[in-house]
C-alpha cells in the first residue's frame, strides 16, 4: 500500500510538473535535489547567490536506512538536476529517479573525474595488514566494491565541486561563469580546512579508535588517523556474538582509546564492546544530520566537529 501511494504521488507530481514547464518554460536557475546534507552543502556553495539545492535525507535519518515520503518524491518529480553518490549509498533513489524516466539530469558522484577512492573494508575488527595498506589511494575506475562515503575527504569534495559546477553550468549556461567561480572560491577554503584539521589531530596520531560502521576510511586516509576496526561494515545488519567478542578483545589487547558510536543508531553496541575496558566512548556523525542546518557552512562545520569529536576522546585516554 505503502509503495502504491509513492507511486500515485510520484505521477501526479510529474504530471504537475510538466504543466508547469509548458506555462513558464525558462526558469531562473535549475531547481537542484541532493541526496544527503553533506553533499547539499557542497551543492549549495556552487549554487550560492544563485539559488539553494535542497536535501532528501534530513534530521538524523541514515541513508542506509531511508525510507521516502510522497512528499519527498514529489520534490523529486519536480527537479531539473538530482545529485546523489551512487546505488551503493542510495538505493532508496533507484525507484524513484527510474519513474522520472530521464526528466532529470542525475549526477552520480562516484564517477567523478578527478575522485579519490577506496575499496570496501572486510570485517569489523580490520587487521594489521589492512590498516597498514588502507591509504593506497586510486583514481576511480569502477563502483565495483568501492567505498560510497567518498564526502568525508575534503579533496574529493573539491572534485564534486567541480562535478556540479560542470552539470550546473551545462544546465543553466546563463550562470556558468557564477558557478565556476563559486566552486573555485570553495575549493580554496577547502585547502585551508585540510591544514586546520590536520593541525588539530597531529596530537592525536598514532592514537587507537574503534567506530560504529566502515563510513571514516576517507577521513582517515586522508588525515593518516586510522580506525582499528568498526562494530558494523553494514548498518543495516547487528553484528553477531562473535564479532563483538572479537572487538573486545581488539579494544583490551590494542589498547584501544575510544569507540566512537553514531547518533543515527542506538549506542547500546559501543557499551557492549567497551565494558570492562579502559576505552572511552565518543561520537561521530558522518552524514551532518543531528544539529546541522542545511547551507553551505554544513560541510565545514561537519568535519571540524569530527576532528574536534576524535581528537578530545583520543586526548583524554
Amino acid at each position: 500500500m505503502k509503495r502504491g501511494l509513492l507511486a500515485l504521488a510520484l505521477s501526479a507530481a510529474l504530471s504537475a510538473a510538466l504543466s508547469a514547464a509548458l506555462v513558464s518554460p525558462t526558469l531562473a536557475a535549475p531547481r537542484v535535489v541532493v541526496s544527503i546534507k553533506p553533499l547539499q552543502s557542497l551543492v549549495a556553495m556552487v549554487m550560492q547567490d544563485i539559488a539553494v539545492p535542497s536535501a532528501i535525507v534530513k534530521s538524523a535519518g541514515s541513508p542506509h536506512t531511508f525510507a521516502m515520503t510522497p512528499s519527498q518524491a514529489a520534490e523529486l518529480a519536480g527537479a531539473d538536476l538530482i545529485v546523489r553518490v551512487g546505488h551503493d549509498l542510495e538505493a532508496f533513489l533507484d525507484k524513484p529517479i527510474d519513474a522520472l524516466g530521464g526528466r532529470a539530469r542525475i549526477l552520480e558522484l562516484i564517477e567523478a573525474e578527478g575522485l579519490e577512492t577506496l575499496p570496501l573494508r572486510e570485517g569489523g575488527p580490520f587487521e594489521e595488514h589492512e590498516a597498514a595498506g588502507r591509504g593506497d589511494a586510486a583514481d576511480h575506475g569502477g563502483t565495483e566494491g568501492v567505498d560510497p562515503h567518498i564526502w568525508l575527504d575534503p579533496r574529493n569534495a573539491k572534485a564534486i565541486l567541480t562535478a556540479a559546477a560542470e552539470v550546473l553550468g551545462a544546465i543553466d549556461p546563463a550562470n556558468a561563469a557564477k558557478y565556476s567561480a563559486n566552486a573555485d572560491r570553495a575549493a580554496a577554503q577547502l585547502d585551508d580546512l585540510e591544514g586546520e584539521i590536520r593541525a588539530m589531530l597531529a596530537p592525536v596520531q598514532g592514537r587507537r579508535f574503534i567506530v560504529f560502521h566502515d563510513a571514516f576510511q576517507y577521513f582517515e586516509n586522508r588525515f593518516d588517523l586510522p580506525a582499528s576496526g568498526s562494530i558494523t561494515v553494514n548498518p543495516e545488519n547487528a553484528p553477531g556474538a562473535e564479532r563483538l567478542a572479537q572487538l573486545r578483545a581488539k579494544v583490551r589487547d590494542l589498547a584501544v582509546a575510544c569507540v566512537f558510536a553514531e547518533p543515527q543508531f542506538p549506542p547500546r553496541l559501543v557499551d557492549t564492546v567497551i565494558e570492562g575496558t579502559p576505552a572511552r566512548k565518543g561520537a561521530l556523525d558522518p552524514d551532518g544530520g543531528v544539529g546541522l542546518a542545511e547551507g553551505p557552512q554544513l560541510y565545514f562545520t561537519l568535519l571540524r566537529n569530527m576532528a574536534a569529536a576524535m581528537r578530545d576522546c583520543l586526548a583524554a585516554s
